[in-house]
């Protein structure tokens, strides 16, 4: 038999070309056909194009994203269904994402990318990476995978299958076999994303919430605040479409004000307890100091919660520390499906967004509260250029984190439209048959390994054990549980119930009473696993009922009551603690008194020791100004503590000190006392004294100038009359007396009634730096007989020297 040329290209897919041949025969390609198809060398594009026999209008094999979802959020996973309405099936199937008017022959023409849940069912295909296709050709009636939605930016993405089923391919082009999924607006104009529809679902749900915080110095490296970095504890709820815990476009209650801020959930909670009957569990998880460490180190923190028709969405936050007011969290995320059942699994990856009452920029920006108050709107990487996530090109910002929501178990009738499937109640049943964990937080081991086989082969009781690794001890006080298990069992084909062989699985948690006061019913279910090989009927009972009793005590003066919640989080992170748990009044007294029923308990809670705790500490201020205001002085910064009381003390610093120097101070020229008058230089007639004083200092720096320092002043003896001639002779010989003490005084300095030797050199400065001081001496040469004046004295001068800072 000859195939044609479309075949041949078909079969080259590893996974098809066990179909290739027995199918041959029922492609029938024709030549023309052939023609029409554009040459393109990507094998993607050799797929999408491929031609055969088609059915028109036939709806028996559908794509669905779960939710069905009109748009994508980039970076968002979704799980996408390829199934088969019964009695059809199919073996082979081609599943890919184009971004929307685009051929799939270039590498970006895909949009996004898909994840493989079962090896077993689903791979990707060798010669075109970005396809999912079988694993195996076989019958099945049904595949899951993940799509991870591309970033922002990739417009509409067309999801397409084709689908190998007997003798026919059903094409991605078929309507039921294609998804047009567009990007959703990031602007966030509006307050929600799209109106919140009413849940038509039964019964309730059980999710766990797991908190991944992938903000570290790695992915963040700008500014990444190495010290004190750290997620504050997660605070939420499930509630109904009536109460809003936050929301894009909004203002910040006081609650989501105080863990913006503070990181603090106290408000935060006692605001949602308030809204109790719109609110049916309260969502609470550890923080996280620091912000990252892997996953084998320390596990994420995790929550569990539940959810009914009525309370059908979840909302939650965290803040991202230290920050001016930014979070992360989910606002009212929707866990009803269209078909009245319960969302399997939520992944989302988170950026963060401003709560609106900080003006901050930084991470460890100062406290500047913003007035009026803003609303809540994503961070840009275009906000501010000092921000942390700041892109001048405007790129989106990279997720600092990730929430994966998985449904645990479902209670009381279902009233699911699309059936369950047998993964949907394993995803159901596999948390319920874990056994309860007590390991330390501070022992942290690998997982357990599969159980051993029986030690017997018959129906005597055996032992069948299980180990694990102990890979940290990171508190040597706390002992560490053994690292073996063992378990009682029995051989092959044994079991203590009945002789069946059914394999059942646990029992499922306990219905909610049938009345809420008095004695009522309640019930659980459980599913068999595994029927017995040889055929029969497996004879154990799938459901249990028994008694209960709500408020045994029914009057109209008594009030209904939820269960006890879980209970809270120790109040201290170390040392000694309060732990509290919970419960609401479901329906107060007839008779309109108070409900007298408690609704909160609490008891004490040990921490390890404090030494471990860290500090969370404001951002210094700014330096105070200089003590001085000109010279050395000193200077001072203060922080102040932002942990709470309860987290023990803190031993850091909140003040630091340094010196500081400011221009040199001047220095005014500094000069001795006056001396005394000296005598009139005239024996008769008018005359003149003079008084001098030595400079000290000489003015530096800009200091003030010195003043005189020779004063004179008129003087008046006697009235001169006309001499003898004996006087002449007498004021002759004077004068020549005088003019000789004049040649004799040319030798040095002159002063009244002495002769001074010349100055000395200046002396060595006492300093090499920061000021020193220099003198230098004039000593008295002669003094005269006839000298009556005091001042005729060795003479020292001084100046300053090495003025310059050391």
């Amino acid at each position: 038999m000859r195939l044609s040329p479309a075949t041949l290209r078909l079969s080259r897919s590893p996974a098809l070309l066990a179909l290739a041949l027995p199918l041959a025969a029922a492609l029938a390609f024709s030549d023309e056909t052939l023609d029409k198809v554009p040459k393109s060398e990507g094998y993607c594009s050799r797929i999408l194009r491929a031609q055969g026999t088609r059915r028109e209008g036939y709806t028996e094999f559908s794509l669905r994203v779960e939710g069905d979802p009109d748009f994508y959020k980039p970076g968002n996973s979704y799980r996408v269904t390829l199934s088969a309405a019964p009695p059809s099936y199919f073996r082979g199937f081609i599943l890919i994402a184009l971004k929307e008017n685009r051929e799939g022959d270039k590498e970006e023409d895909h949009a996004g990318t898909f994840q493989i849940i079962d090896e077993e069912e689903t791979q990707f295909m060798s010669n075109c990476p970005v396809a999912v296709t079988e694993s195996t050709p076989r019958r099945r009636t049904r595949i899951q995978v993940f799509w991870i939605a591309p970033p922002a930016g990739s417009g509409c993405v067309i999801l397409k299958a084709s689908i190998v089923q007997k003798r026919i391919i059903y094409f991605q082009d078929e309507g039921s076999l294609t998804k047009k999924l567009c990007e959703q607006d990031s602007t966030f104009d509006g307050v929600t994303d799209k109106p919140i529809l009413d849940c038509c679902a039964c019964g309730t749900a059980k999710y766990r919430l797991t908190f991944y915080g992938n903000w570290s110095e790695k992915t963040h490296p700008k500014d990444y605040p190495r010290r004190a970095n750290h997620w504050s504890a997660i605070i939420g709820g499930s509630h109904s479409k009536n109460y809003v815990l936050w929301e894009y476009g909004g203002y910040a209650s006081e609650g989501v004000k105080q863990v913006a801020e503070l990181g603090s959930p106290v408000k935060m909670e006692e605001e949602i307890r308030q809204q109790s009957d719109e609110v049916l569990t309260v969502i609470k998880a550890k923080a996280q100091w620091p912000a990252w460490q892997p996953l084998n180190v320390r596990a994420a923190p995790s929550a569990e919660f539940s959810v009914d028709r009525t309370r059908h969405l979840m909302s939650f936050l965290t803040m991202m520390g230290p920050s001016p007011d930014w979070n992360v969290g989910l606002s009212a995320e929707d866990l009803c499906t269209k078909e009245c059942g319960w969302v399997q699994k939520v992944v989302q990856d988170l950026i963060p967004w401003d709560a609106g009452t900080d003006s901050g920029v930084t991470y460890e920006s100062p406290n500047k509260p913003t007035i009026p108050q803003e609303k809540i709107r994503p961070l840009t990487s275009l906000d501010h250029p000092q921000s942390p996530f700041y892109d001048p090109e405007g790129g989106s910002i990279t997720q600092v984190a990730r929430v994966v929501i998985e449904r645990i178990a479902r209670k009381g009738e279902q009233c699911n439209i699309i059936p369950d499937n047998v993964d949907d109640i394993v995803a159901d049943l596999a948390p319920e048959e874990k056994d309860e964990d007590d390991t330390p937080e501070t022992c942290i081991y690998s997982n357990w390994s599969p159980w051993s086989a029986c030690s017997s082969s018959t129906c005597d009781k055996g032992k069948r054990m299980r180990q694990r690794m102990l890979k940290a001890q990171l508190d040597l006080s706390v002992p560490c549980p053994d690292t073996q298990d063992f378990q009682p069992c029995m051989g092959p084909g044994c079991s203590d119930e009945d002789g069946s062989t059914c394999t059942m699985s646990e029992w499922i948690t306990w219905s909610p009473c049938s009345i809420s006061c008095g004695l009522g019913m309640r019930s659980r279910e459980r599913y068999v696993k595994q029927f017995p090989e040889d055929g029969s009927v497996c004879t154990l009972p799938t459901e249990e009922t028994e008694k209960c009793t709500v408020n045994e005590e029914c009057s109209s003066s008594s009030c209904l009551v939820t269960e006890w919640g879980e209970w809270d989080e120790c109040s201290a992170t170390c040392g000694m603690g309060m732990k509290k748990r919970h419960r609401m009044v479901k329906m107060s007294p007839a008779d309109g008194s108070m409900c007298k029923a408690e609704t909160s308990q609490a008891e004490k809670c040990m921490m390890p020791e404090c030494h471990t705790i860290p500090c969370l500490l404001s951002p210094w201020s700014e330096w105070s100004d200089c003590s001085v205001t000109c010279g050395k002085g000193m200077r001072t910064r203060q922080r102040m503590l932002k942990s709470l009381a309860e987290l023990g003390d803190c031993n850091e610093e909140l003040e630091q000190v340094e010196k500081c120097m400011l221009p040199e101070c001047p220095i005014d020229c500094e000069l001795t006392e006056w001396s005394q008058w000296s005598e009139c230089n005239k024996s008769c007639g008018k005359g003149h004294v003079i008084r001098t004083r030595m400079i000290q200092m000489e003015p530096q720096f800009g200091g003030a100038p010195c003043p005189e320092t020779v004063q004179r002043k008129k003087c008046r003896v006697r009235k001169c009359r006309n001499p003898s001639i004996q006087k002449l002779r007498w004021r002759e010989a004077r004068e020549s007396r005088r003019s000789e003490q004049l040649r004799e005084e040319s030798d040095g300095e002159h002063f009244p009634g002495c002769r001074m030797r010349p100055w000395t050199a200046w002396s060595e400065c006492t300093k090499l730096c920061g000021g020193g001081i220099q003198e230098r001496y004039m000593t008295v040469k002669k003094r005269f007989k006839s000298s009556q004046f005091t001042s005729c004295k060795d003479k020292k001068e001084i100046r300053a020297c090495n003025v310059h800072p050391c």
